[in-house]
């Protein structure tokens, strides 16, 4: 394993910023992971860490196939990490809608420009990107329909869900849209949660990388069983959502299969405990993403569910 600093600026009050990149084997450019963009996306750069310590392992052992090189860059925003606060510290700014970036604009900007100079000489890129919503959701691999994007190969993960999404507005300044118009196979691995770090999760997320790395020939070995995989387009997903304020108690635990007209969550008045609303299952399905913070607001999205039907 091999440490470089892709991009160094000084700082008046505090210690230098830096964004670190480590590179296992040797020769030509095979793959970039690139970890957290935000400073609360915990569980991202936690599997960083995990992927570095396997990617280190594995190199010792001397698995990597020859002239096939990996970078790994864990974070891209650690200095709004150090003081935990998800955009950038000066002006608020999230660093994962400044791509492809500007080399003469503000910081943000600059960051992007120096991260992709470096990540869009890779042919494949994985992403480990956090849910837009607090909560947990099912492990999956997420593709933005650009009309470069092939889900077929994202297969390779060995992960049980593969998901396209139509592109918004803001996916045009995003790394991975920016990926893949520039010709990188880009995929987004999402592993469950964001600010809460799940060792169970990065295990999940480790192993589809190591696996995809195996299938594209990065790694030697066999690749471990795939699971039975769904391809599926994002608005499938069947949005719940809570009709009033309180707190908010979960019936179901995440990943469970759900029937029509099953209780799945309570909202509770704080102070005097009455239930206000018992939020129901539309369908019969699975629990594809489920809200889990202790206070909810009114039409918030309480879960998504995939139906049996999709």
């Amino acid at each position: 394993m091999k440490e470089t600093v892709i991009l160094r600026t000084s700082n008046i009050y505090r210690d230098d910023f830096r964004l670190r990149a480590f590179t296992f084997g040797e020769g030509e450019k095979a793959l970039c992971i690139v970890g957290s963009s935000r400073g609360n996306e915990y569980q991202q750069i936690f599997m960083c860490s995990r992927v570095l310590q396997r990617l280190k392992k594995l190199e010792a052992e001397g698995r990597f196939e020859e002239n096939r090189q990996v970078m790994v860059i864990p974070t891209l925003n650690p200095a709004s990490m150090n003081i935990g606060k998800r955009f950038w510290s000066i002006d608020n700014t999230d660093i994962n809608r400044m791509f492809p970036g500007y080399a003469l604009g503000e910081t943000t900007q600059r960051i992007a420009a120096a991260v992709f100079e470096v990540v869009n000489k890779y042919p494949i890129g994985i992403q480990f990107t956090s849910f837009y919503m607090p909560g947990e959701f099912q492990p999956y691999i997420q593709m933005i329909h650009t009309g470069y994007e092939n889900p077929e190969k994202a297969r390779a993960f060995g992960l049980p869900y593969i998901v396209v999404r139509e592109p918004r507005p803001y996916d045009t300044a995003t790394l991975n849209y920016n990926w893949q118009i520039w010709e990188t196979d880009a995929y987004s691995l999402y592993s469950g949660t964001t600010a809460k770090i799940s060792v169970q999760g990065a295990e999940v997320a480790v192993d589809a990388v190591e696996r995809f790395m195996i299938c594209n020939h990065i790694l030697k070995g066999t690749p471990a069983p795939a699971a039975d995989v769904r391809i599926f387009h994002y608005d499938d997903l069947l949005t719940v959502r809570a009709n009033c304020s309180g707190l908010y108690h979960n019936l179901v635990p995440q990943n469970a299969r759900v029937t029509a007209g099953q209780a799945l969550a309570e909202i509770i008045e704080p102070c005097t405990g009455e239930i206000l609303e018992t939020v129901y299952s539309p369908a019969d399905g699975v629990i594809f993403f489920r809200y889990d913070d202790p206070l909810i607001y009114a039409y918030t999205s309480a879960f998504k569910i995939l139906r049996e039907d999709t």
